[in-house]
């Protein structure tokens, strides 16, 4: 392999996004660029073993009981500039970052932290924006401690706390947001070739992001009046503020990334239309919006719904608020049924919404729960409690179908299964009955099944997913391209936005390859 270089990382004088993780992940560029001699110097300042014994910075958080009073106020408050260059100077700056392969959208890591330890945050969030589209989003709600953080030098070989990459991400960003002077990263001159994004969750902007820097014209659909997808409608703004989000949208649409709102594709045009327009290819991220239940007895009764009906209702609609007409039910006893991120954001929006008693039932234990620990940790603060072992067999209703108590069933825990968690068993005769007066149930999603549904020569798997390439995003249409939940059938933000990253270098090859024939 070549190594990259300024002069070969250029498309019509720009910097090529696809070229540029390429470098950010090629050892004899990475090699180089640590050899710079800022860097060098930096390294020289302290030595490792001071900072190796340094510990790792703690993130400032509003006060559980303060916090649970508002829907709209950040849990976590972002590190000051004194903590911030006390925790990037605990990274070693290692000969082999292991903390990059780590990053589904390769983020040179190294270079943005140590930029931040020398005081250059500005140049840390460039860096971050070479890879990333949204840094400001990754620095809040990715589970870096699954990713970056777990193949972290002081994870892999000195069994320590890694480096707080994500704290510093959300720094970057964030600094750059406040100071005024949000950098725009630059794109190449237009080529013309119109491609399409359906759905504006963290795929398609990541995959619009790219794109644009390569100078075609991108037009991202979204279904609904708000863009931003799951970003806006699935995650509470107590973990991610809209105005976050709201700055990352402006950015791509600084770089000319075009919004079209209150579009279905499949509905309010056809894949044929869009083609009449002059669309010559499309990315497929529309995500996997279909609540699944679990069939039981009493659970079609009122004051029963899914968790994708709940936030979008409060997240979206505004139903939180006096000022908005939107209804929600506000319970006093409330029942979240799994153990994911989508159960915690759930219960603790039902805390802040007044209930005196919020629940999750998991029928694991807590070391098999899904969800980020951060995201365990606050809502035992603030007040949630974890029935664990515990699974709804029925629910009951008063005489108007209103909900009021669930049976629940005691779990065990057998052999691991496919997912490598261990398999709950049933424990007979173990049944009990709690009040409740409202279930959110949070136990999965299946992708939406409009664009297959519409689009017969789609292959599809049996759970509905799109098909793909994994090396390309390709589906079995050679102009349609997908990524996130409707392939992978439920993942994190920043694994939407591999996705996102990976097709839009393989339609770039497509489409090129097109051109010369």
């Amino acid at each position: 392999m070549d190594i990259p270089t300024k002069k070969n990382l250029l498309t019509n004088g720009i910097c090529n996004p696809i070229k540029l993780k390429e470098m950010s992940t090629n050892k004899e560029y990475l090699q180089i660029e640590r050899e710079k001699e800022w860097r060098v110097e930096l390294r020289k300042t302290i030595a490792n073993k001071e900072r190796t014994a340094k510990e790792r910075v703690r993130m400032p958080e509003m006060d559980p009981q303060e916090r649970i009073k508002y829907q709209n106020r950040e849990v976590n408050l972002g590190l000051t500039v004194e903590q911030a260059q006390a925790e990037a100077s605990r990274c070693l700056d290692c000969p082999n970052p292991t903390c990059i392969e780590g990053c589904p959208v390769s983020i040179n890591i190294p270079k943005f932290v140590k930029n931040i330890e020398r005081g250059e945050f500005l140049e840390a969030a460039k860096t971050l924006k070479e890879t990333s589209a949204l840094p400001a989003v990754c620095g809040r709600v990715c589970p870096q401690e699954k990713q970056c953080e777990s193949t972290c030098f002081y994870t892999q070989k000195m069994k320590k706390t890694p480096v707080a990459i994500g704290y510093l991400e959300r720094f970057a960003a964030d600094y750059e947001r406040e100071s005024g002077s949000m950098s725009v990263p630059e794109v190449a001159p237009s080529n013309g070739i119109k491609v399409a994004a359906i759905g504006s969750g963290p795929a398609s902007l990541s995959f619009a992001g790219d794109m644009i820097k390569l100078g075609y014209d991108v037009t991202v659909f979204e279904a609904l009046h708000e863009i931003g997808g799951v970003l806006k409608y699935g995650i509470p703004e107590f973990r991610l503020p809209n105005k976050i989000v709201d700055v990352e949208l402006e950015n791509l649409q600084k770089m000319g990334v075009k919004f079209v709102r209150n579009f279905i594709v499949g509905k309010t045009a056809s894949f044929e239309d869009l083609k009449e327009e002059g669309f010559e290819a499309f990315f497929v991220a529309s995500g996997a919006g279909l609540p699944r239940f679990m069939n039981i007895p009493g659970e079609n009764y009122n004051g029963i719904l899914s968790s994708n009906e709940y936030l979008t209702r409060v997240n979206l609609m505004n139903a939180a608020s006096d000022e908005f007409d939107t209804p929600v039910i506000k319970g006093k006893n409330v029942a979240v049924i799994g153990g994911g991120n989508t159960a915690m954001d759930s219960v603790r929006t039902a805390k802040r919404l007044g209930a005196d008693r919020a629940m999750i039932i998991y029928r694991r234990s807590r070391a098999e729960m899904p969800a980020r620990v951060e995201e365990v940790h606050h809502a035992e603060e603030e007040g949630i409690e974890f029935l664990n072992l515990a699974n709804p067999i029925e629910y009951f209703a008063d005489e108007k179908g209103k909900v009021n108590r669930m049976r629940i069933q005691r779990m065990g825990l057998g052999d691991p299964d496919a997912s490598g968690r261990r398999r709950p068993v049933v424990l007979e005769g173990s049944e009990y009955d709690i009040p409740v007066d409202l279930v959110i149930v949070a136990v999965g999603v299946s992708p939406n099944p409009l664009i297959p549904s519409e689009v017969k020569e789609l292959k599809v798997s049996k759970w509905g997913t799109i098909e793909v390439t994994e090396e390309t995003m390709q589906s079995s249409i050679p102009e349609m391209f997908a990524g996130g939940d409707i392939v992978r059938g439920g993942a994190t933000v920043i694994l939407a936005m591999g996705d996102g990253r990976k097709a839009a270098a393989n339609m770039d090859e497509y489409l090129q390859k097109k051109l010369k024939k």
